[in-house]
């Protein structure tokens, strides 16, 4: 087989693509460590392996019912169709029938009845697609049709939930309600919205001797899929590999429901003693999996009459779908978020997960913050709009500041010296020059009859951790060898994201190695056991802290031997850029290929594990109280948009964010982080519209019916900055998470769009939007705002 060709980076690279830096690589800009071979077509997913010999493959068989009982399966037909080899249902699991991740309330196979549009009866495994279709088409499955819920507002009314009530209080919130001088209340509710990874769910199972199975899978939670494996197919975990190559994005998507695909392809191959591969094309990946919750939420606000907030009660409805997954998680994190950045001195905060006939719902970027956060910005905008104030004024009137308004309402303390909120505020509102085009943006509505323009300010405070608690750790596996070359295993999954170009710099500056002596190796459990999701914007955090332990304890080993080469004492050793040389005598180097090759010599481990645990995290959901998150991330933007009054159609004309990372890993990738994370945000809130018919079938299963931002939906004008001088102390080398909050910036976009939207109606108009606001929805809040104007 042809080696693949090396490509060399530009031979002069612009100064954000930045060829690999001496000394150390920690918080210099880099490319990502795929980059070149994303773009050559080099890099490797699950789909593009090498296909073992006598590989099947699979199509599912999906019920056409939302909710129905399942009187007759009968897959003989299908089993006769030519290089079939095996139909899979329940009656084939050998250990339990339930993919659950939390709760097990989801089977595998549908046994008894199915309760959601595209639920998988039974799966076929055959030779090629085209026999697996035909042998498909010929399972025989009779239904009785069954009510369904299709909506929260059915599930609150026939009782139908998941989990039990959350609620966090403080204060009396109904006396300060009855006293506030300006009272609001309303209701908001956002839509779903799709994954859409360029790579949709795979997975490859290959049999292993005794019993055992490698699988090949497109997950950011290898180990959950190991464990799942395992009690689908009644064995030990210690009988299941699963290996992660890359991912082609997965925003939440291949956290939990990444399972089901990869049980089914192992019990394939237990079955048939043949490698499977479970791939799903895009319209069934759409149609199948869960999306980001949609929420339904009722609000009731009171401020004072210069917009400053003095209660508010609110109750949030998380659409669950048909089971549990993590619902339950998500709803927590949607109520930890209701204040966004914002102190509230009397509140009550009630949430409940409703169990409907839909497709379970799942994680998705923001874990359900975005849409806590979206409540109270809509709190905000109705009052600054009805009392003709600054929407960015009233907000920054309302941040969290000293004692005693630095209390969450699940009463953590947002300290002080770590809250960035007005020197944020500050640097965007000068750096987008916000005074001066919030003028030229009133003096151009003032002059054009059919476009406006609107301008907005919006922060964001989101909490870092894992808020179920003991999922916050982390493993590595660090082997350098005799040729002072290293491999490096951590439990994180790489999506995309740049999380292996961060760990090749946190172990690069351990070791005091170049990073192109480094090789990320694959993610596999049989590597690093136990690990978490990559997920909740923490994977830098944790297996960085873990990276740094393993490489330190390996660095120390080598410390002695290196100090014998140079005639110097250990604490005298310093490991730099691929050399060991002595403190004081920076001529006198060795390369530390020398110092592994003594070290292997001298019989020296030069293997080690690290482990991390988050420390001090906890929380009493019962009482509403406690620290679940480790620290806050900050961020801010100014967005300036232009919308059409004839067709509601609108664009970013201008994006400015200053956003708070810490002392950044590296740049590069977190400044992508915070431009995808943005555009994506807005996706979600102006033009994904996730559409079910009244049957409970997914209409918007495709490019064609789904629409996604693309590059020309991207800001015209896209300023982004990263804060200077903000490191973190106790988190790996002053970093903070990134992945998560920036795409609740976005949120300002409907502020924006709010802003250019008043223009067409009268002074202090509150303005009627729903979300996503998508050109029809603008168009008729224009037609709203018009009526009023004409009253």
């Amino acid at each position: 087989m042809r080696k693949p060709r090396e490509l060399e980076p530009p031979s002069t690279p612009p100064p954000s693509a930045l060829t690999e830096v001496r000394v150390s690589p920690l918080h210099q800009p880099a490319l990502h460590e795929s980059g070149l071979r994303h773009t050559s077509g080099e890099a490797l997913y699950v789909d593009d392996l090498p296909h073992p010999p006598g590989m099947l493959v699979a199509w599912l068989v999906t019920s056409p019912h939302a909710h129905a009982r399942i009187t007759k399966l009968d897959t003989t037909k299908a089993k006769a169709v030519p290089g079939v080899h095996a139909v899979l249902t329940h009656a084939e699991v050998l250990g339990l029938n339930n993919v659950g991740p939390v709760v097990h309330d989801e089977e595998l196979f549908a046994s008894t009845e199915v309760h959601f549009h595209g639920q998988t009866v039974a799966c076929v495994l055959a030779e090629s697609y085209r026999a697996a279709r035909e042998a498909a088409a010929r399972v025989e499955v009779a239904y009785e049709p069954l009510p369904a819920i299709l909506t929260i507002e059915e599930a609150i009314r026939a009782g139908s939930f998941l989990g039990d009530a959350h609620v966090m209080r403080r204060g009396d919130v109904k006396a300060a309600l009855a006293a506030a001088p300006v009272r609001v209340s309303g209701t908001v509710d956002n839509g779903a919205q799709d994954h859409f990874y360029l790579e949709t769910q795979v997975s490859l199972a290959v049999p292993e001797e005794g019993g055992a199975v490698r699988i090949h899978s497109s997950t950011q939670h290898p180990s959950e899929v190991q464990a799942i494996v395992a009690h689908v197919l009644g064995v030990g975990r210690q009988r299941i590999t699963v290996e992660v190559p890359r991912m082609g994005g997965g925003f939440g998507g291949k956290e939990t429901q990444a399972a089901g695909f990869a049980a089914m392809a192992a019990l394939g191959a237990c079955v048939t003693g043949r490698p499977v591969k479970v791939w799903l094309n895009r319209d069934r990946d759409m149609m199948t999996t869960g999306k980001r919750h949609p929420f339904h939420s009722r609000f009731d606000a009171g401020f004072d009459e210069d917009g400053r907030l003095l209660a508010l009660d609110v109750d949030i409805y998380a659409n669950g779908g048909f089971s549990t997954d993590l619902t339950g998680a998500i709803l927590d994190r949607a109520l930890f978020h209701l204040d966004n950045a914002y102190f509230i001195p009397a509140l009550e905060f009630r949430g409940r997960a409703c169990r409907t006939n839909l497709p379970s719902n799942t994680a998705f970027r923001g874990f359900g913050g975005p849409q806590g956060m979206l409540v109270i910005e809509e709190a905000l905008n109705r009052a600054a709009e009805r009392l003709g104030l600054d929407p960015a004024e009233v907000r920054r009137r309302n941040f969290y500041g000293a004692a005693p308004r630095n209390r969450t309402p699940y009463d953590q303390e947002v300290k002080f010296e770590d809250n960035r909120l007005l020197r944020l505020f500050d640097e965007v509102m000068k750096s987008a020059e916000y005074a001066r085009r919030r003028e030229a943006i009133a003096a151009f509505n003032a002059s054009s009859k059919y476009q406006k323009r609107g301008l907005a300010f919006q922060p964001v405070k989101f909490g870092i951790s894992f808020t179920t608690s003991h999922l916050n750790q982390a493993g590595a596996l660090v082997n350098v060898y005799a040729d002072g070359t290293v491999q490096l295993s951590h439990g994180g999954t790489e999506m995309g994201q740049g999380l292996h170009t961060k760990m090749l710099a946190v172990c690069a500056h351990a070791l005091g190695v170049r990073t192109s002596a480094i090789r990320v190796m694959n993610t596999a459990t049989d590597k690093v056991p136990n690990t978490s999701a990559t997920a909740a914007s923490s994977g830098a955090d944790l297996n960085g802290q873990a990276v740094k332990a393993a490489c330190e304890q390996i660095r120390e080993r080598l410390r002695p031997i290196a100090a014998r080469l140079l005639h110097a004492d250990p604490d005298e050793v310093i490991f730099e850029d691929g050399e060991v040389y002595a403190r004081g005598r920076p001529s006198a180097r060795v390369p530390f290929r020398e110092v592994t090759a003594q070290a292997y010599l001298a019989q020296v481990s030069m293997s080690a594990t690290g482990y991390y645990r988050t420390p001090n995290i906890h929380y009493d959901r019962v009482a509403g109280k406690g620290k679940p998150f480790h620290y806050f991330a900050y961020g801010a933007a100014v967005v300036e948009v232009e919308v059409s009054g004839l067709t509601g159609e609108h664009r970013l004309k201008r994006v400015d964010i200053v956003h708070d990372v810490g002392a950044s890993l590296v740049p590069t990738i977190d400044r992508g982080q915070v431009e995808g994370g943005f555009v994506q945000g807005w996706g979600w809130l102006t033009c994904e519209e996730v559409l079910f018919d009244d049957q409970g079938r997914l209409r918007t299963h495709s490019p064609d019916t789904y629409k996604i931002p693309a590059f020309g939906d991207a800001p015209l004008d896209f300023r982004v900055q990263l804060l200077e001088n903000a490191a973190q102390d106790d988190v790996i080398h002053g970093s903070k998470a990134v992945g998560e909050p920036p795409l609740m910036l976005a949120i300002g976009a409907v502020t924006a769009l709010r802003h250019a939207i008043a223009a067409f109606g009268p002074p202090k108009h509150e303005v009627q939007l729903r979300i996503p606001c998508t050109p029809e929805a603008v168009l008729f809040a224009i037609e709203h705002a018009k009526r009023a104007a004409s009253r």
